[in-house]
């Protein structure tokens, strides 16, 4: 078929090809540019009030893959389409073929990796209700899984651009051997990070102490676990150190045990003192949140007669201990008082046999000098 004359000017040459082929594989790339770029708006904007609507997952899920397209990315994806209209020299086509690659796997990584926020962002809010580590274990989980996934992707990037992955791998591998022992101490921090996220000695919103140090966890990260004292200053710990220290987890105490002691005069009467453990006990299990275990007249002191106290909070909490102390103090003191018992204090009797001798000596005043 012949070209009208006016149209003649599209079988010129442009870099080998004619200019109607340029025109086609241009005209393709903006079709399909324009395409994703005006689907991607109306998907997500009708597949948003779909998923407002349900109770699924599902939509929501696809609703932040599609979000996390770049139109950038595609880009270079249409324009190695478009290409293959045209007949281009080889290392034209191989920089085309390799930059397509590479923006074809970062969008798949991109597409992923919002599926993966997405499925941790909602197991961390449904297991947050459940069990407060979940944070720290789903946030290691994700780190964890995007390091394999864009691991795995680079690879398949290399290999697909013609790299000896095998060779790269082994490579890797010993230059993994001497960065380990280079950064050993980092590395350490990480497994104990691990560990504390295995094996759950502590979790985010605990209250725990460790040596001298006192808080409650705000965060437990890859090298560094973080808590919040009562003072308010944040402690920054070392996760290596915090495996072996010893440490105290308040939070996991379902029941309090206190002991606590007193003494009276040692004028007090055996009968007086007999009554003490059972007033003792009285007053113990007539409050709430307490079980009696014993009240014993334990030892002769050195200005008291000593009595040892045990008894349980049935609640962990420390507010309601130390309410419950107070309670038991203020009673004590009135039914001692009512009963004529007195609280001992440090006293010291200075005992006499015999009569007492008082020597004075009698010493002249020296006398005025005369002249």
């Amino acid at each position: 078929m012949t070209m009208p004359k006016h149209l003649e000017w599209l079988n010129l040459k442009l870099v080998g090809n004619p200019i109607s082929d340029w025109l086609i594989a241009i005209g393709l790339i903006v079709v399909l540019v324009l395409l994703v770029s005006l689907i991607k708006p109306i998907l997500v904007r009708r597949l948003s009030v779909v998923a407002r609507r349900t109770d699924t997952k599902l939509d929501d899920a696809i609703v932040k893959t599609v979000q996390a397209t770049r139109i950038g990315l595609l880009l270079f994806v249409a324009i190695h389409i478009g290409s293959k209209y045209l007949t281009l020299p080889a290392k034209a086509t191989t920089v085309v073929a390799g930059a397509a690659t590479i923006a074809a796997f970062m969008q798949i990584g991109l597409w992923v990796g919002a599926l993966l926020d997405f499925w941790i962002s909602t197991s961390r809010a449904r297991a947050m209700e459940v069990d407060a580590g979940a944070t720290t274990s789903l946030g290691a989980l994700s780190f964890i899984g995007r390091a394999v996934l864009w691991t795995m992707l680079v690879l398949l990037t290399l290999d697909n651009l013609g790299v000896n992955v095998t060779t790269l791998v082994a490579g890797l591998g010993v230059s993994g051997i001497a960065v380990a022992l280079a950064v050993q101490n980092i590395l350490g921090d990480l497994f104990a990070s691990l560990s504390i996220i295995i094996d759950k000695p502590f979790v985010v919103g605990d209250f725990i102490i460790v040596d001298a140090y006192m808080g409650s966890v705000e965060h437990v990260g890859l090298k560094t676990t973080r808590l919040r004292s009562l003072g308010g200053e944040q402690i920054v710990m070392s996760n290596s150190d915090l495996l072996k220290a010893r440490v105290r987890n308040y939070k996991r105490m379902q029941e309090r045990r206190i002991v606590f002691s007193f003494g009276v005069l040692y004028q007090t009467t055996a009968e007086q003192l007999e009554q003490i453990p059972a007033t003792v006990k009285e007053i113990i299990t007539g409050l709430s949140n307490t079980r009696f275990d014993r009240a014993h007249f334990s030892a002769f002191g050195d200005s008291s007669l000593n009595f040892e106290v045990v008894y349980w909070m049935t609640t962990p909490d420390f507010n309601a201990y130390m309410d419950a102390q107070q309670a038991i103090n203020l009673e004590m003191v009135r039914r001692f008082d009512k009963a004529g018992i007195g609280f001992a204090f440090p006293t010291r009797t200075l005992q006499v046999d015999g009569p007492v001798k008082v020597e004075t000596t009698l010493v002249d005043k020296p006398r005025a000098a005369t002249t």
